[in-house]
């Protein structure tokens, strides 16, 4: 159980919670890659799915504090996927994640409600910044 007076940035706030994370990315490497920094940092991943219509579900079902959300996957894509879990919860925390060279995805997508990106391949130090940044913001 976590103290009251954790640290800040190890996936508990001061209140003791621990933060709750969604991954949705269709690839295996990426989603192994993100649990593995996510629960080396206390935080707890809720789920995991490999597609944006698994994730707007997942994400209604665990109204998780923060989901990280790849822009290319198969049956809906992150832009689309973004825009209904905003509908949904326009308090919603969602991370894109993008291979380099989408930036013009990145920018359609902060606009649409995304709250940061990361770019792959993956960079654990630039992966917990963003991330702690966006939890921190009330």
């Amino acid at each position: 159980m976590a103290e009251l007076n954790s640290k800040k940035g190890d996936g508990i706030s001061d209140l003791g919670k621990q933060y709750r994370i969604l991954l949705i990315d269709d690839s295996a490497f990426v989603v192994k890659q993100l649990q593995q920094i996510f629960v080396s940092e206390n935080y707890k991943v809720v789920g995991t799915a490999e597609n944006g219509e698994e994730g707007v579900l997942m994400y209604k079902e665990y109204k998780p504090d923060l989901v990280t959300l790849d822009i290319t996957m198969p049956k809906m894509d992150g832009i689309t996927a973004l825009t209904k879990i905003m509908e949904f919860d326009k308090e919603a925390k969602v991370v894109m994640v993008s291979a380099l060279g989408k930036e013009d995805m990145v920018k359609k997508a902060l606009l649409a409600g995304a709250k940061n990106y990361i770019t792959k391949p993956l960079d654990r130090k630039k992966v917990l910044e963003r991330i702690k940044m966006v939890l921190d913001k009330k």
